[in-house]
């Protein structure tokens, strides 16, 4: 059976690397969407191995011709605006597209009579707010947003519920923690990583942080993949897994280590406007649900590390 697999969002990071590994095991009907007003830079290497789709996820006529035309047995639901900072900046939009996005996804599968997987990617960032009893967060805690972004997320969450309670749709629900690796932008390892990279290239004197005594659940993206790939196959429609190595690391000791693996000296300078006015000063995660299906992370930090500062030489080097 030819199995046609659907990533929304295939551009972006985590979309991209799913592509990578879906293409690795074989399969030939792999259909990426990007949104219109997006590259899909992050594909180039998979020309000719997969199908893309340039699409607005919030036009709902066009999201229904697209799942009329491709018909897909699996679908990762990826497309979102998925950053906390930008959603204070455009709130509007970061509601539309993760809300409206997503019942058009839902919408046109029931319309066109389709069953299939689908792997609704949500956010560790619905959780919002955490006492220190809390730790790890386990998929059952209270959701106390504090960004627009969470607020959206939620929405999705609870949208993907609702139509698997409604229309029986075989959706499996995903919080993911800190993913981060090569492609992955705005968040603290891709972000000293570049900083590192740039301070090699003589195109940055210091590198600029922010506070450092936070600590954060990090999981590499490949690793990522692996879960999402595991939940098609084993996760229960209805259920939510989070997506988390369930080990805190201090965001000091990322800078650390990075500024280990520079061939060059590297100042480091604190930039207040790099402070974030809600700081958790702890966020763990739980993975022990994802776990008994049978994941766990491989991948140490000092790897995802040194391939992400590795991803940022390589663009310095092409500018």
């Amino acid at each position: 059976m030819i199995m046609k697999i659907l990533i929304t969002g295939g551009a972006g990071f985590i979309g991209s690397h799913l592509a990578d590994f879906l293409v690795g095991k074989g399969f030939k009907d792999v259909y990426a969407e990007y949104w219109t007003g997006e590259s899909p830079e992050n594909l180039a290497h998979l020309k000719n191995k997969i199908k893309l789709v340039k699409l607005d996820i919030k036009d709902t006529k066009g999201v229904r011709t697209a799942i009329a035309r491709i018909r897909p047995d699996i679908i990762f639901h990826l497309a979102a605006q998925s950053y906390v900072t930008e959603s204070w900046k455009r709130p509007k939009e970061t509601l539309e597209t993760n809300i409206l996005g997503t019942f058009n996804l839902f919408d046109a599968v029931i319309g066109e009579g389709l069953k299939p997987v689908i792997i609704s990617v949500c956010s560790s960032a619905e959780y919002g707010m955490t006492e220190r009893s809390e730790i790890p967060i386990k998929e059952s805690k209270e959701f106390r947003p504090i960004s627009p972004y969470a607020v959206s997320k939620i929405a999705q969450d609870m949208l993907s519920l609702q139509y698997y309670q409604s229309h029986s749709l075989k959706i499996v629900r995903v919080r993911l923690f800190n993913i981060t690796g090569p492609r992955k932008l705005f968040d603290a390892c891709s972000d000293f990583a570049k900083g590192v990279a740039e301070i090699e290239a003589g195109k940055s004197k210091s590198l600029k942080v922010g506070n450092l005594e936070g600590i954060r659940d990090f999981t590499d993206v490949r690793d990522a993949i692996k879960a999402l790939w595991l939940l098609c196959k084993k996760g229960r429609p209805g259920e939510v897994y989070n997506v988390c190595s369930g080990k805190g690391v201090k965001v000091g000791d990322v800078v650390n280590i990075l500024v280990g693996m520079s061939n060059v000296k590297v100042d480091v300078k604190t930039d207040k406007n790099k402070l974030r006015i809600i700081d958790d000063p702890l966020y763990l995660g739980d993975n022990a649900r994802i776990r008994s299906l049978g994941w766990k992370p491989e991948i140490p930090l000092e790897k995802t590390l040194s391939d992400t500062l590795d991803y940022w030489r390589g663009k310095m080097n092409r500018k």
